[in-house]
């Protein structure tokens, strides 16, 4: 039987491309991918990622959200090498994998029509990454190309670039050569007139460094968004009409008429708990006096509320009053204490109105620091921050899950803010780990866990170069009038427009995060924003936690006392021994947790200064070479009356002194002189290429002016 095969042929591939800050950037449609809604593969100098995005062709039934998925999928194939677990292949996302997907998530979902109730998957995969190029913006140029073109509903497109500093001038996508002296990594993303997203770790750069720069980003995006535009010109599709979420609209109409009154005292208080209980009664009445009419009305309550209470935020807002009385420029009640859990190395609780965190520091050798299997090149993190948010905190009854992305992301967040301050090893030569507990949540928990975090390292005896303080700002906009206002509560967070969180200390910014509703942000709302949380951080660190805390405290006694050495890398075989026979004897005999570099440096660690002080004495020993021409003081361990005596300088390293070495005049034996067990001063005279040392007594002596 004959086999007959054929050429497939691609009629519909199409490539475009560009110069994007002196790379080329490239995005192919129309061969991979076929059965997709779109399918890019996207290209930044020889990073490479294919994009595709996929829709239900139903809406979900039962949702009152948008269920987007974006999924960051790492291939460890991509950097050349092979898993390291012991299924040797990829796992569950990285915690670096599942924060580009947030980066991508956040800027786009806004941009999909709010009552959209169809999947849609973004899969991002990960086939090759080049160092100079961001796996993340790729990713992030490609996502908004494959649901430009393709039929789901989408109000973009959006591009993004890193924004770097030197100090001196602005970096644009900077390469890993760029990034060594760079002092910020900043991701902006945005549409043609907006900012739809910034994400920035920095050391410190001031306010007006960080907003210039940014303003010079969005033009610097604007090829890439001309490049996407002129892709869905070519080859987009037109957009698929949806089935859109159900509504009462008569019923809204009808509450709002007449019930809007009782909704607005529900919502002045700045008690969550109190305006929960409001709202809940506010909810019997209304479903008792009109449930004839409307049998249905508690399938459109959510909306309906959320709505109403939309409308009441947003109008007193722009009337300039606060659901908690708060003025715009006003901070919530703070409160800041440390030392507060016993035996912990470290911890303290930062309260801002009725947002609660408890943070707990913890201090361990660098064995410790977590070890990092993924696309990036860091390889090691040796500064751990972990941010848990359990149900209690938001006064609900259910269990406990695993972490959520959430969770990871503002674990990251409080990261990125302090990494800048983080001592370096050679000073400070610990791993550090902080967890955050939120206690109770009502708006900014993660700026909370920032300034509870500076703190409880302070109390853990970590010497910052400076404390960092973090806080939130909101918007509310009504056409081009816009008002800004700083702390947002949770129903300022949840009704308004933008949460823009920025943390910093005295002397710059350290961190941001901006997440938005709306379609995105006028450079004057982002410069607003960064006037008011200046002056806010700075409010909160000297009225507040300076106070509490200004100083890095001694270590605490349950904190593993460190000591620091360096031995020649040559003789690190001679301290580990056969099989770890003498580190391991070593390590049970002084209790003591030994960490070895390659470099030679060792980090001698226990709870008992003393028990680090023998380690070290122990290892010193060990790697003893003596130094031709140096004064020792020994012990003699062996004599033979005609020949000379040993004098051990360390253990296990003894020299040999000959009879004539003894005294400058004529000894007979040498018990004349020295016996078993005696104390004398030697000079190393010489060394052979076999170790043997040969030592004089009388030269010891005349040198020390003894003979």
């Amino acid at each position: 039987m004959e086999i007959i095969t054929t050429r497939k042929e691609f009629p519909k591939y199409k490539k475009f491309e560009i110069e994007y800050e002196g790379r080329p950037l490239s995005m192919e449609v129309g061969k991979m991918g076929e059965l997709c809604n779109a399918a890019v593969l996207t290209k930044y100098g020889n990073t490479t990622i294919l994009v595709t995005c996929t829709a239900s062709a139903r809406p979900k039934d039962g949702i009152d959200y948008f269920p987007l998925s974006v999924d960051f999928n790492e291939k460890l194939y991509a950097v050349g090498r092979i898993p390291g677990s012991f299924m040797r292949r990829e796992g569950k996302p990285s915690l670096n994998a599942v924060l580009a997907s947030r980066l991508i998530d956040r800027p786009m979902r806004p941009l999909f029509p709010y009552d959209l109730r169809n999947d849609v998957v973004l899969a991002c995969e990960v086939l090759s990454v080049d160092p100079d190029c961001s796996p993340e913006i790729t990713a992030m140029i490609g996502a908004s190309a494959a649901v430009s073109i393709s039929d789901v509903p989408f109000n973009g497109p959006i591009a993004g670039i890193v924004l770097g500093w030197d100090g001196e001038k602005y970096l644009f996508n900077p390469t890993a050569a760029e990034k060594e002296n760079n002092r910020m990594i900043t991701t902006i993303a945005a549409t043609h007139k907006k900012i739809v997203m910034i994400e920035s770790e920095a050391d410190q750069v001031p306010d007006d460094v960080m907003y210039e720069g940014i303003v010079q980003a969005h033009e610097r995006v604007q090829p890439v968004l001309d490049l996407i535009d002129k892709m869905v010109e070519e080859v987009g599709k037109p957009k698929f009409e949806y089935e859109h979420a159900s509504f009462d609209q008569e019923l809204f109409d009808l509450l709002c008429a007449n019930e809007m009154e009782g909704m607005e005292y529900c919502m002045d208080t700045d008690d969550k708990n109190v305006r929960e209980s409001r709202v809940n009664e506010w909810i019997t009445k209304v479903e008792e006096k009109y449930e004839e009419e409307h049998p249905d009305m508690m399938d459109y309550m959510d909306e309906i509320l959320y709505k109403m209470q939309k409308q009441i935020v947003k109008r007193w807002l722009l009337a300039g009053h606060r659901v908690d009385g708060r003025k715009m420029n006003e901070i919530r009640p703070l409160d800041a204490e440390v030392d507060v859990i016993p035996l912990v190395h470290g911890s303290a609780m930062f309260t801002r109105g009725q947002t609660q965190v408890l943070s707990i520091a913890t201090l361990s050798t660098l064995s410790d620091s977590q070890k990092l299997d993924t696309i990036w090149p860091e390889e090691e993190k040796r500064f751990m921050h972990h941010y848990n948010m359990p149900p209690y905190s938001c006064g609900e009854a259910r269990a406990a899950r695993s972490t959520g992305r959430r969770e990871y992301g503002h674990g990251a967040l409080v990261e990125k803010a302090l990494d800048s301050v983080i001592p370096e090893v050679e000073d400070f030569p610990y791993a550090i780990r902080v967890v955050s507990e939120i206690l109770s949540s009502n708006g900014s928990t993660s700026q909370g866990s920032i300034c509870g975090t500076t703190m409880a390292l302070l109390d853990a005896g970590v010497p910052l170069k400076a404390p960092v303080a973090g806080i939130s700002c909101g918007l509310i906009q009504d056409g081009d009038d816009f008002t800004t206002f700083i702390d947002i509560q949770g129903v300022e967070d949840f009704h308004g427009e933008m949460d823009f969180k920025v943390a910093g200390t005295k002397d710059g910014i350290t961190a941001i995060q901006m997440d938005l509703k709306n379609d995105g942000l006028k450079h004057e709302i982002v410069k607003s924003a960064f006037e008011m949380t200046r002056e806010a951080r700075y409010q909160i660190l000297d009225n507040i936690m300076l106070p509490a805390i200004s100083e890095p405290r001694p270590l605490a006694a349950s904190a593993p006392k460190m000591i620091k050495m360096s031995i020649n890398p040559d003789k690190i075989r001679e301290v580990i021994g056969t099989g770890g026979k003498v580190i391991q004897k070593l390590t049970a005999e002084t209790g003591c947790k030994i960490d070895i570099e390659d470099d030679g440096t060792i980090y001698i660690a226990s709870k008992d200064i003393e028990a680090c002080r023998a380690a070290r004495k122990s290892i010193e020993d060990i790697v003893f070479e003596p130094e031709i021409g140096a004064l020792y003081y020994g012990k003699v361990t062996n004599i033979r009356s005609d020949f000379g005596a040993w004098v051990e300088l360390a253990p296990g390293k003894d020299g040999l002194i000959k009879i004539k070495d003894l005294e400058f005049k004529r000894t007979e034996k040498v018990e004349d002189v020295l016996n078993l067990g005696d104390m004398t001063w030697v000079k190393v005279m010489n060394v052979d290429d076999r170790g043997r040392i040969d030592l004089s007594r009388k030269d010891a002596l005349k040198e020390r002016g003894e003979a």
